[in-house]
């Protein structure tokens, strides 16, 4: 049974190499017939970017596209739109939703970004303020958004908000896709240390979703975007396809080759220490990748995350101390709007900066701590006093 699903995704791959040379087709053409041909996730359902298989055999199609030079999912561009909307569409989606939105979205037709966190409620999502009231056909969203990675230049976005004040708050949301060029929607550059805007803040008013776009029931926001939120955590935890030594530690480990005044032996041990390290969470996020091959991921991801955001500062740490006083130098510190989330990327000053905010973005580990000690652990909870207080007479 194996091998002939094997060999139908073998001759399916052929096939599209055949009919659409890499080389020479456009990227989003590309990337359009390999959903039609049902290889974009295989286990997902056929006419929806899939083939409803078994998601072992995902590896199988990326590996051979890959070696032939095919574009990445999404252009390469849409990190929240592949790692956390199409995993959440493809759970709580009707079959017309997964119809209407996963394909423009793996062609990076559609860029997504995510309207959850607010000036009131980031680490406390559930306690968020953005109001959405049925009106017909349509909901009438007024609120504020804020650290909205790319939202300038998004065209949907994955949307929280709260339907019903009356109950306690993490039964009262809802949650929505957004067209992000609809009229009501203003975008504000949010400036980080690093001199440039990743982010922003994002205020709606009088903003009108269609029901349509309503993934999950009415008041089951906060399931849906807990998948969101786990789906998030090992996208950034945990890229798929990184080989040794790559990101972070591979900077390091190369500029101590071939820089050899940079070497001393006090820090050494420190190097080795944080390579093993770094090698080490890549093949536990390996594991942890292929054990989530056969469901949705769950608050294992956590982990994953803290140790991400824990490794890259402190290899950036090394990384500056290592350069002396070139690690300080910046060649660029003017504002910019970059078209893509760089983790990595530039010299050893920005990289330190940027990784300050690891353990921030996607859930601060402060958070994910408490989620792996309650939901991984079976410790017991800390005591909430607000679990059974109607939203609406909560203290804000």
């Amino acid at each position: 049974m194996s091998t002939d699903i094997a060999e139908d995704l073998d001759s399916r791959v052929r096939t599209l190499l055949e009919q659409h040379d890499p080389a020479t087709s456009d990227p989003r053409e590309f990337l359009g017939a390999r959903f039609d041909a049902g290889l974009a996730w295989v286990h997902f359902p056929p006419g929806c970017g899939g083939l409803d298989l078994p998601r072992t055999f995902q590896r199988r199609v990326e590996s051979q596209l890959a070696a032939a030079g095919a574009p990445p999912p999404g252009g390469g561009r849409n990190i929240i739109g592949m790692g956390m909307a199409a995993p959440t569409i493809a759970a709580f989606g009707t079959d017309e939703q997964k119809r209407t939105f996963l394909r423009p979205l793996y062609t990076g037709e559609h860029l997504y970004c995510q309207l959850f966190s607010e000036p009131g409620a980031g680490s406390d999502l559930a306690g968020l303020a953005t109001r959405a009231v049925r009106d017909g056909d349509d909901w009438i969203v007024n609120g504020q958004k804020v650290w909205t990675s790319m939202a300038q230049h998004a065209q949907m976005a994955i949307l929280v908000a709260r339907t019903d004040p009356t109950v306690p708050k993490h039964q009262g949301l809802t949650y929505f896709l957004c067209d992000m060029t609809d009229p009501g929607i203003e975008i504000r550059p949010l400036r980080q240390i690093t001199g440039e805007a990743e982010f922003n803040e994002v205020f709606l008013t009088d903003v009108r979703v269609p029901d349509a776009n309503r993934l999950g029931p009415v008041g089951g926001g906060w399931k849906v975007a807990t998948t969101t939120l786990n789906n998030e955590r090992v996208a950034i935890g945990n890229r798929p396809g990184v080989p040794r030594e790559g990101g972070m530690i591979g900077k390091v480990a190369e500029a101590w080759r071939n820089e050899p005044q940079l070497r001393n032996s006090a820090m050494h041990d420190d190097l080795m220490r944080l390579w093993v390290e770094a090698e080490v969470t890549r093949l536990t996020g390996e594991r942890l990748r292929q054990r989530l091959a056969a469901g949705q991921p769950g608050p294992e991801g956590a982990g994953m995350k803290i140790a991400f955001a824990r490794l890259a500062q402190a290899i950036s740490g090394f990384e500056l101390e290592l350069h002396k006083e070139a690690g300080l130098r910046y060649d660029d510190w003017t504002m910019r709007r970059p078209e893509t989330v760089d983790l990595t990327g530039r010299e050893p000053g920005y990289r330190y900066l940027r990784a300050r905010g690891n353990s921030i973005e996607g859930g601060t580990s402060e958070i994910l701590r408490n989620t792996i000690a309650e939901r991984v652990l079976g410790l017991p909870p800390e005591h909430r006093v607000d679990k059974e207080v109607a939203w609406k007479d909560l203290d804000r």
